[in-house]
């Protein structure tokens, strides 16, 4: 294993993450208030220690796939780590571990918080915990691939972008690596900046405008009140859900709007199932609170169409307490926590070009069984699906229901109601936010034991880089020499 090459992606790391420190210590000292400064001295921090590592440029710059692996699991957590220090030093979260409990919950764009009184928080904290949201949604490899000339191939490269960009497999969108990512990140920030501006004509605060963009852009969820979107006009409410829609979608599909290709766009399955998917849910459980008495009382028509979008996507946003919902409509919720948004985008979940090769093997195999000798191939758009990838995505579910169990068992220790413990994974796992029970739109995560959040730490990891990054990382046979 290249450890040099390593060190030096995570030095990178670390010196972006020094100059990102930089805004928010703006933001503190541009409202006077003085945890600004541990801003300031944290990136000094950061920068130094990335400025020594970086200096000793590795003289073997070459890295493979356990490389790119490891190198994104631990640039995460080193970035988690240093991220959360402002929040400890300045006692606006007196645990270092609840601070890192909220800086992976951010970075991972979970959104899910410890916090029991949010409006207490400086400012310039606030646009921290909110910022994170903006850098992890799209990611700092992929950052750092779009401004750094880093050393290696495309294909070396491809790697880093492999293991941290979301679905069952990645595609360049251009034949360069780096100009991929560039293109990737001005989509990123040209959605972002519209988003922005029609928030605020929505009537939002610059502040608030900046803050909440952050968190739709990366399908966070950190608010920067209590009460999430409940206190916003309806126009704020309604751009928001469109937009938590377009940054779910695989991003693929806007490169091919922009040249032009509007037939291969069209072509896109994904985005139909993921659009029919959102109709499905918002229709039903709008038919399910107008039958119970709930709809035009205690939720308006946007509640749910919003509360899809923010679910589906994995944002986690709230107009209403949804958790007190009839049973039908929780329970949607509940199943697209598990759905997710489409690969190649900012959202978490198992994806849903996941779950259309799951669908199509199963129909697959049960046409084989009926025709035993019929040959078929599992074709996406046109294309088949080769064995590796399929066997990729059944490895994957087959982790994922492992980690899920594993995780539900060690928090089952806190003795929590079934709903809370079973929601708590699977919005912490799938980077959602909020689940249902205490952990729900009103609740947070700040009940549970040291232990169990650990767990969870591990769980938004393991979500948002998909698993293998953050499991092959702690493998004991990664780091052996071999034969």
């Amino acid at each position: 294993m290249n450890l040099s090459m390593i060190a030096y992606i995570v030095g990178c790391v670390l010196e972006i993450e020094a100059a990102l420190l930089l805004l928010p210590a703006g933001i503190g000292l541009l409202h006077g208030e003085q945890t600004g400064w541990a801003f300031l001295a944290v990136a000094a921090g950061a920068a130094l220690i990335g400025l020594i590592v970086v200096l000793r440029r590795p003289k073997n710059t070459s890295f493979f796939a356990r490389e790119g692996l490891v190198a994104t699991a631990l640039s995460w957590l080193v970035m988690s780590a240093v991220g959360a220090i402002p929040f400890r030093i300045t006692g606006q979260i007196p645990h270092y571990l609840d601070a890192l409990f909220e800086m992976v919950s951010g970075f991972t764009t979970t959104g899910a918080s410890i916090l029991l009184e949010l409006e207490r928080l400086d400012k310039c904290m606030l646009f921290w915990r909110s910022f994170s949201h903006w850098i992890g949604g799209m990611g700092v490899l992929v950052f750092m691939l779009a401004i750094l000339p880093l050393a290696g191939s495309s294909g070396q490269n491809l790697y880093l972008m492999r293991a941290e960009s979301p679905g069952p497999t990645v595609d360049k969108l251009s034949p360069k690596m780096r100009s991929s990512a560039a293109w990737l990140y001005g989509i990123y920030l040209g959605l972002s900046l519209l988003d922005f501006t029609l928030l605020m004509i929505g009537g939002m605060t610059a502040f608030d405008a900046a803050c909440l963009t952050f968190g739709t852009a990366g399908t966070g969820g950190f608010g920067v009140v209590g009460s999430s979107f409940a206190g916003y006009s309806m126009m704020c409410k309604v751009v928001t859900t469109i937009f938590m829609l377009l940054f779910g979608m695989n991003f693929n599909l806007y490169y091919l709007l922009i040249l032009r290709r509007f037939r291969d766009a069209l072509k896109m399955s994904e985005i139909r199932w993921y659009l029919l998917v959102f109709l499905f849910a918002s229709g039903t459980i709008l038919l399910n609170l107008r039958g119970a008495g709930i709809l035009g009382r205690d939720a308006q028509p946007i509640d749910a169409f919003f509360s899809v979008s923010s679910i589906m996507t994995t944002t986690g946003y709230a107009t209403v307490d949804f958790d007190r919902w009839p049973t039908y409509s929780r329970m949607i919720l509940v199943a697209i926590m598990f759905s997710g948004a489409c690969a190649g985008s900012t959202g978490g979940g198992i994806k849903i070009s996941r779950f259309m090769i799951y669908f199509k093997a199963v129909s697959k195999e049960l046409r084989r069984m009926a025709h035993p000798r019929s040959v078929r191939h599992l074709r996406i758009d046109g294309k088949r699906v080769e064995d590796g990838t399929m066997q990729n995505t059944f490895v994957y579910l087959v982790v994922f229901v492992a980690i899920y169990a594993a995780s539900v068992l060690i928090l089952a220790l806190d003795d929590f109601d079934p709903t809370t413990t079973f929601t708590a994974v699977a919005a912490t796992i799938n980077n959602i936010g909020p689940g249902l029970g205490r952990v729900g739109p009103a609740g947070n995560f700040s009940g549970f034991s040291y232990l169990s959040k650990c767990v969870l730490i591990f769980d938004m990891l393991a979500g948002r880089l998909e698993i293998y990054p953050l499991v092959i990382f702690f493998l004991p046979s990664t780091w052996r020499k071999q034969a």
